[in-house]
C-alpha cells in the first residue's frame, strides 16, 4: 500500500469518496480521502494521470468534474485503488501527493443550486403523528402512496465544521392568541442522509426507478436542523419554512453509490402497493450504520441516538422518480435529503423531538445535565459507516456548534 490506512478507518482503499479541500500552499481543489490524508487530485492530474481537463478539479466545488459523467468518475475511483496497491505505480514515492487530513481545510464538496428534504421515514411520520395528530391515525392518507417532499433553501447548506446561529422568529405560547418573536426554544437536529445528483435532465423528462441510480453520484451525512416552536405555528397550510431555511449542516465528503454497493439491501415492505412508476426492481435500500453524539460546551460527548439508514420506507430511487414524474428537471450537484432517519427502539429515533418526546422524556448528559432540545454551546455530531466483514466505507462526520442569536 502506498499510504498507510489506519485499521476501521472511514476512508479505506474500498471507499475513496470526492470533497473539496485547501491547504495554506493549496487553493481549494478537488481530493479523496485516504485514511487519515488527502490525495490531491490536480498534483496527480499533473503527471499526466487522467484523460479529462485539469480545470474541473481545480474549481472550488465538485460540479464538473460529476458532470463528466459516472464512466469517467469511477474510472477515476477505480485507477486510484488500483495506485494505492502499486508499489510501482505514478503515486510511488511521491508525498508530495498527499496531504493529511489535520492540516486540511474542507469545503462544501458542491454548488448547490436546488434543494429538496423528503419525508420518507415510516418510524419518524408516526411519531411525529402520535405528537401532533391523532395517535390512532398518526400517518396522513397520502403517506403510504408518494414520497412526501418540500423544497428547502440551498443557500444555507454549510459544510462540517461551519456553526450556526439559533434563529429567530416567531411562535405561540401556550393557550396565547397572539404570536411572540424571538429565538426559538426548541431547537432540534435531524438525522439523514443526503445524496448528489450526477446528471442534468431537460424539463418535461421523467426519471424512472430503473435509470435513477445513474442519476445518483454519492451520499454525504446530513443535519436538517430544525426549530420546532417556529415550526409548529408556521406550517399550516404551506409547510415549513422559517423552521428549516436557518442551516442544513453535511459531511464534507462524498461516498459514491459504487462505494456502496457491497451494502444494499431489501427496503421494508411496502403496502398498500405503490404506483406503477414508483415500483423497482433489487434492493434499493442500504445498510449504513448512524450515530448521534451532542456536547455541551467544555464537555465530554453523550452519544443519544443509534439509527440505519436501511429503515427508509421510500428509497432514493422512489424518491428522484416521483420528484421528475411531473417533468421537473435536475442539475448537477442538486441536493436531495432523506428526512429524518429513526428505527423502532427509542434510541434509533433521529430528533430530539422523538428522543425526548417532545420535552416529556429528557436527555441525560454524561456532565450531569439534561437536554429537551439543543442548547447554545452545543456541538451536534453525526457519523456513519457501513460495515460488511473486512470492508468498511464510512462518511466521517457532520459536526455543528450552536452559537446563541444574533
Amino acid at each position: 500500500m502506498i499510504i498507510d490506512i489506519p485499521e476501521n478507518s472511514d476512508f479505506s482503499i474500498h471507499n475513496i469518496p470526492f470533497g473539496i479541500f485547501s491547504t495554506k500552499d493549496r487553493s481549494p481543489r478537488a481530493g479523496v480521502a485516504i485514511g487519515d490524508h488527502i490525495l490531491d487530485l490536480v498534483a496527480v492530474h499533473r503527471l499526466g494521470a487522467f484523460d479529462f481537463e485539469v480545470s474541473v478539479l481545480e474549481r472550488d466545488d465538485l460540479n464538473d468534474f460529476i458532470a463528466l459523467g459516472k464512466k469517467m468518475t469511477s474510472k477515476v475511483r477505480t485507477d486510484i485503488q488500483k495506485w494505492l496497491q502499486d508499489d510501482s505505480s505514478i503515486l510511488a514515492g511521491k508525498q508530495n501527493l498527499f496531504v493529511r487530513q489535520s492540516e486540511a481545510q474542507m469545503h462544501m464538496p458542491v454548488c448547490v443550486g436546488d434543494y429538496t428534504d423528503f419525508y420518507s421515514s415510516i418510524e419518524h411520520a408516526t411519531n411525529v403523528g402520535k405528537m401532533f395528530r391523532d395517535p390512532e391515525n398518526a400517518l396522513l392518507p397520502n403517506w403510504k402512496h408518494i414520497p412526501v417532499g418540500y423544497h428547502g433553501r440551498a443557500s444555507s447548506i454549510i459544510p462540517s465544521g461551519e456553526p450556526i446561529y439559533r434563529p429567530k422568529g416567531q411562535t405561540i405560547p401556550k393557550d396565547a392568541k397572539q404570536p411572540i418573536f424571538g429565538p426559538t426554544q426548541r431547537l432540534d437536529f435531524e438525522l439523514e442522509m443526503g445524496f448528489v445528483v450526477g446528471k442534468n435532465t431537460e424539463m418535461g423528462n421523467a426519471v424512472s426507478t430503473n435509470d435513477a441510480e445513474d442519476h445518483i453520484f454519492g451520499l454525504v451525512l446530513f443535519n436538517d436542523w430544525s426549530a420546532r416552536d417556529i415550526q409548529k405555528w408556521e406550517y399550516v397550510p404551506l409547510g415549513p419554512f422559517l423552521a428549516k431555511n436557518f442551516a442544513s449542516s453535511i459531511s464534507p465528503w462524498i461516498v459514491t453509490l459504487e462505494a456502496l454497493e457491497p451494502f444494499k439491501v431489501e427496503g421494508p415492505k411496502q403496502e398498500p402497493k405503490v404506483l406503477p412508476y414508483l415500483e423497482y426492481e433489487g434492493k434499493k435500500n442500504y445498510d449504513i450504520n448512524l450515530e448521534v453524539g451532542i456536547s455541551p460546551k467544555n464537555e465530554k460527548e453523550t452519544t443519544v441516538c443509534h439509527s440505519n439508514f436501511k429503515y427508509m420506507y421510500w428509497n432514493m430511487a422512489q424518491q428522484l422518480a416521483h420528484h421528475t414524474v411531473n417533468g421537473c428537471n435536475m442539475h448537477v450537484g442538486d441536493m436531495m435529503a432523506s428526512g429524518t432517519i429513526s428505527g423502532k427502539e427509542e434510541n434509533s429515533f433521529g430528533s430530539m423531538l422523538e428522543l425526548a418526546w417532545m420535552g416529556t422524556k429528557p436527555i441525560q448528559m454524561n456532565d450531569g445535565s439534561e437536554r429537551k432540545f439543543i442548547q447554545d454551546g452545543d456541538t451536534v455530531t453525526m457519523r456513519g459507516y457501513a460495515q460488511k466483514g473486512d470492508i468498511r466505507v464510512g462518511f466521517g462526520e457532520v459536526t455543528t456548534k450552536v452559537l446563541p442569536a444574533k
